[in-house]
This record gives structure tokens, sequence and C-alpha cells, in this order.
């Protein structure tokens, strides 16, 4: 007999999506408005929250995979959590339309106020041969097989006899120049290089590193002085920084670069890995919802985090995050918006919160505010660059404040522990170079031996006996 689900009638602030908007409101919510009769719903596919800075570090073996990641059944004890998607949304009605991760049947779930909270994804471009060869680092799946692929592929490449395989092996691009870019390809050099002082078979030179960044620099988010440091500093580790060059084509994992604007041929090699981290664009699922958009396809909203369309503010409609063009009176974007970044949307979730329960007893509401205090950016053990109020700093000052802002920055004390503590160990222990294979197809050994071994092939009536069984039975009788 099939089981219906069933799901709390209460008046409901419907969260559509998790990550750092999702959280932190349910979070901020979820006892207020269970006190008031209501109930705080949070739909994500994932059951858990990603903390998307520390992925450079999960994938160089410097963070246990599970530690980055925040469980919602295990923080968000008074939250209803929903397994799934909103496919779309009709706030007139204030109904969403649900489709469970498992497959089942899509459902309507009604709604008091709703909070647009899914966040990003990655943004690609029509490239041939992208999809099939490429990987990007924006989930923690992402990283945990990154990681894999780099040490088995080293493996590999230390018992193979063919030059040109081995050299493909040992060949690691990074397409995107932002701080994404720069830390996973700083990290991945870093841990790589570990791996090879335990594998005599290979030599440091043969590992090849390089960065393609369309743009004339990197990470805009750095002074310009502090970008060409870093860019010195990853030719120093022998990286290969392209500037003004594009990704063209990847098809059979063979790599085709371009000079911009001119768009003549730069290089053109074979690499089995190609990490994709050129950039994100709002979740496209809000084009399924009656809410206004902007011209980069986010949702229109005011200082207050409330959706606006035409004639004004919607009523009990909430959005903030990389979702959201929310303006930011201390100048961000050259649209006036804020940067899509972890920093605003951490914020903004507790100040939407705020205002949402605010809102229920007609109390003013306070804008969105927060000046951007600098970025940190981690280069590997000992290493990175950092822009704090004004002050500049690079190398092991600038990595010690990275490492201490995101373990701040980390949701949870629970988690804020266990993060600690990996990098506790790795102090003393170093890198984890363990790679674990076979994580896509894990039933691989169990099958092999649960599957009966074929039979031998019937011999032909007419064959001739062997004659060696005989002779050991003749010299055996000849003994006695």
């Amino acid at each position: 007999m099939a089981i219906t689900p069933t799901f709390s009638a209460r008046p409901r602030v419907l969260v559509v999506g998790g990550g750092y908007v999702g959280l932190y409101t349910a979070l901020n919510l979820q006892k207020k408005i269970a006190k008031s009769g209501g109930i705080v719903t949070l739909v994500d596919p994932l059951p858990y929250m990603t903390y998307q800075p520390f992925l450079p570090e999960v994938a160089g073996g410097n963070i246990e995979a599970r530690h980055a990641v925040v469980s919602y059944r295990r923080h968000l004890k008074q939250t209803e959590l929903i397994q799934g998607s909103v496919t779309s949304i009709d706030h007139v009605n204030r109904t969403a339309v649900i489709a469970p991760v498992d497959g089942a049947t899509p459902f309507e779930l009604p709604y008091h106020d709703v909070v647009m909270a899914a966040g990003a994804v990655t943004r690609t471009f029509p490239i041939k041969g992208l999809a099939e060869s490429g990987i990007g680092l924006k989930t923690i799946e992402e990283a945990v097989a990154l990681r894999n692929q780099v040490l088995s592929l080293i493996e590999q490449a230390s018992t193979e006899s063919d030059a040109e395989t081995r050299k493909r092996h040992l060949t690691f691009v990074v397409v995107g120049g932002g701080f994404a870019g720069i830390e996973t390809i700083a990290e991945l050099e870093d841990m790589a290089r570990a791996a090879v002082k335990f594998n005599d078979r290979i030599d440091q030179s043969e590992l090849r590193f390089v960065l393609v960044e369309a743009m004339g620099r990197i990470m805009p988010e750095v002074t310009e002085k502090q970008a060409l440091w870093v860019v010195e500093h990853l030719r120093s580790r022998g990286v290969e920084v392209l500037l003004n060059t594009s990704l063209d084509n990847a098809e059979e994992k063979n790599l085709k670069l371009i000079n911009l604007p001119d768009k003549t041929v730069a290089q053109q090699f074979d690499a089995d890995t190609l990490i994709w981290t050129a950039g994100v664009m709002a979740n496209p699922m809000v084009r399924s919802t009656d809410f206004p958009l902007e011209p980069r396809g986010r949702v229109s909203t005011n200082v207050n985090l409330q959706i606006t369309g035409e004639f004004g503010v919607i009523d009990n409609a909430w959005a903030a995050g990389d979702v959201a063009a929310v303006p930011d009176v201390t100048g961000g974007l050259p649209d006036g918006t804020c940067v899509p970044n972890a920093q605003h949307a951490l914020r903004q979730a507790k100040r939407l919160a705020k205002n949402l329960w605010a809102s229920r007893f007609n109390k003013p509401l306070k804008g969105y505010k927060h000046k951007n205090l600098g970025a940190v950016a981690g280069f590997g053990e000992w290493k990175g660059v950092a822009k704090i109020m004004g002050i500049q700093l690079k190398g092991a000052p600038a990595w010690i404040a990275h490492r201490g802002y995101h373990g701040l920055a980390m949701p949870t004390v629970e988690r804020k522990f266990r993060v600690i503590m990996d990098w506790f160990v790795s102090f003393f222990a170093g890198r984890d170079l363990a790679q674990l294979e076979f994580l896509d197809n894990p039933r691989k050994a169990f099958v092999s031996a649960a599957t009966p071994a074929a039979k031998p092939a019937a011999k032909p009536a007419d064959a001739p006996a062997a004659a060696a069984p005989v002779e050991k039975k003749e010299e055996a009788v000849a003994s006695k």
C-alpha cells in the first residue's frame, strides 16, 4: 500500500533553496515562526549546505569533504525539510510545485511567505567537448572527484610507457582566473607535487599546470598590484598563466586555446583534467516563477530584500543571495547591485529574517547595507593574498588571515570545530594524499566476487586424453 507523505497545514514560510541564504534564514526564523503558530519549510535537492570557499582545500586534501558541508536535519530541527526541487511558483495563488529527488510525483505546496534562495549555478558557454571533458568546482562531489582524479592520474602516469599518454595524464588545466580558479590550481599544484615526492617514477618537471583567463588580469577583487604579484607567484611555482586567452574547443580532451581578441590559436594540447571555474549565473528555476527578473536573470529586490515589480513591493515575497539583484548602496557591480559572494549572502540572510519577522507586526524594515571589508585567498600551505580594510597582505600572513576568516565564517560551532581539527592534523601530518578509487562504481568489487565464474569450454569428444596425468599415475604405481 502506498504511503502519502503529509506536510504541515500551518501557515508556511517557504524557503526555496538552501545554501547560505536558505540555511541562515531558516536558522533565524524557525523558532519564532513556530511559536507564532507557523512553520518554516526549506526545499533543496541536497540534504546539506556546502561551504563553497572550502572546496579548493577539499580538492587539495586539507579538509575532509563531510566537514565542509552542514546537515540541514541536524541544525534545522524546527524546520520542515523537503529534499526536492521547486519547479514553479504561482505567487498570485501562493502555491509552489515540488518535484521530489526520488522521482516521485510532483505536488503543490501552499505558503504564506516565500524566500527565494535558490543561489547560482555554474555558467558555461557552448564550447564543443566541454561537457564531456570538463568538471566544475561548485559542489562537494566535484571537489572529491577532482582530488581523486588528480592523484589517480599521477599514479597511472608513473607506470605509463607511452610518452604522449603520460604527458596527457600529468597536464592539469583550470579555466577561470577568479578566486575559485586561482585557489583551485594553487591547491592542486601543492597537492600534486607533494604526491610526486612519494613516487620516484615521476619527476616534478613532468607536471604541467595551466591557468586560462579571458581577461587581461586575474582576481578583480584585489588590487591590480596584488593581482600582478599572484601571477608572478604562480609562474614561480611552474604554473602557466595565460591571460587574454580562451578555451575554444575541448573535444576528445584535445584543448584548443585561442588569443583574444584576434582569436588566433595560442596553444593546442591534450589534457585529462579540465576544470571550469569561469563564473556563475542565477539559478534558472527563477524563470518558472511569476516574479519579475532583471536583465541578468536575477529576481529584482529593494534594499529591504523584498521582491519588487512594476507596481512596487510584492507582498510576502523575499529574495537574497546570488539569485537576487540586491541594490548595493556602498557601490558594488557596475549595475549598482551586490557582488554574488558568500560575504553578502550570509549577511543578507540575517537581515532578511529580521525584516520578514518585523513585517508580521507592521514594524519598520531596515535596508541591507554592508561594505565589503576585503578579500582573502589561500594558495596552498603558507601561501596566499589578502586585502583587509585597505591593508594588503601576501604570503604567510595572508594565508593565516584566509584560514582565520573562513574558520569563523563556517556555519555552526560543530562544523567550525571539525574544520579546525582538520587543519590541526594536516599541520603536523601533512595533506591527505590517499585517493579513493571506484567511488562512481562502489559495487564493482562485490559484483565481481558474486558473479559465478564462467565454466571452461567442453572438449571435443574425439580429443586424445592428456598424457601427463597417466604418466604420473604409472610412476605412483611403480613406486609402490
